[in-house]
């Protein structure tokens, strides 16, 4: 097998990575720092290609969720209130991590891009989820483990996209700006940073998607334009792969969450981040 054949199977399989963690609260970065070390994937401008190929999971998302965005736009330029205040809560949710991105984001790759962050991030992130479910389904006079998965979130005030006030939306904003450490998670702040804020988890969920449309998007490209010139053919094609199988694997991903959270907490999400960061600081500390 030559280099080159070798290189593109690679980008495949981080492709495929990327899609099936996107959308969950996992971390995708995470993972495709983790799995990318650990298969020695080889690219000139390897932090790019990370955030590029999510592109993929983006047109994944947008064609699961095309009518309600096309609802979403036509509504915006007739007036309809409910439509435009859903897009005055994407504007607001998304400028926090935009701003903080826009300044910081070159330090925070050259700071926090390293599998041992990534193992911290993993399993406090686990834990804050754990202890966010409990609260969302416990009320003072539950006992312990009397709620099951297919309770409801009896504490939410947003039920639907077209509740979710301007505060909450903010809220999911400065959360998402946690999402820029590898290993966080965007899809697991913005999610727990919305239940938090009082938003149903499947609501938060749908949010989530949504709000990823305009971040990633504006991520990739920007990404893109300040890189483009270092980008060798050799990258161009890894990333063309990864994209195709970041897209693949996503539209399958989006609505299995989708029926997912209906009817479970994302307790099973926890404790996997908790188990995976322990097997991977384990793996660090013996190699």
């Amino acid at each position: 097998m030559t280099e080159n054949a070798l290189y593109l199977i690679k980008a495949f399989v981080l492709g495929i990575i990327e899609g099936l963690t996107e959308f969950i609260p996992v971390s995708s970065t995470g993972h495709l720092i983790l799995v990318g070390d650990w298969i020695n994937f080889q690219s000139s401008q390897g932090k790019v290609f990370e955030v590029v190929i999510q592109l993929g999971s983006i047109l994944a998302v947008m064609w699961v969720f095309r009518s309600r965005l096309l609802r979403l736009v036509r509504g915006t330029l007739t007036g309809v209130p409910s439509e435009v205040a859903f897009t005055r809560n994407l504007i607001i949710a998304f400028l926090p991590a935009a701003v903080v991105g826009a300044i910081f984001i070159k330090s925070i790759k050259g700071i926090f891009y390293h599998p041992g962050v990534v193992v911290v991030t993993l399993v406090l992130g686990g834990l804050i989820m754990l202890y966010v479910e409990r609260k969302t389904h416990h009320t003072p006079g539950d006992q312990p483990g009397a709620a099951d998965d297919t309770a409801s979130d009896e504490r939410a005030t947003a039920r639907t996209l077209e509740q979710i006030s301007w505060k909450q939306a903010l809220g999911v904003g400065v959360a998402q700006c946690l999402a820029m450490i590898p290993g966080t998670s965007r899809s697991g702040a913005t999610i727990i940073g919305g239940m938090i804020a009082g938003i149903q988890r499947k609501t938060a969920t749908e949010f989530s998607f949504f709000l990823a449309m305009p971040t990633m998007l504006g991520a990739a490209v920007y990404d893109m334009y300040k890189n483009f010139d270092l980008l060798t053919q050799h990258d161009l094609s890894g990333i063309a792969v990864g994209f195709v199988a970041a897209f693949l694997s996503a539209m399958v991903v989006v609505r299995a969450v989708l029926r997912f959270v209906a009817n479970h907490t994302y307790r099973v999400f926890a404790w996997y981040r908790i188990v995976f960061g322990a097997v991977v600081a384990a793996w660090i500390f013996t190699r």
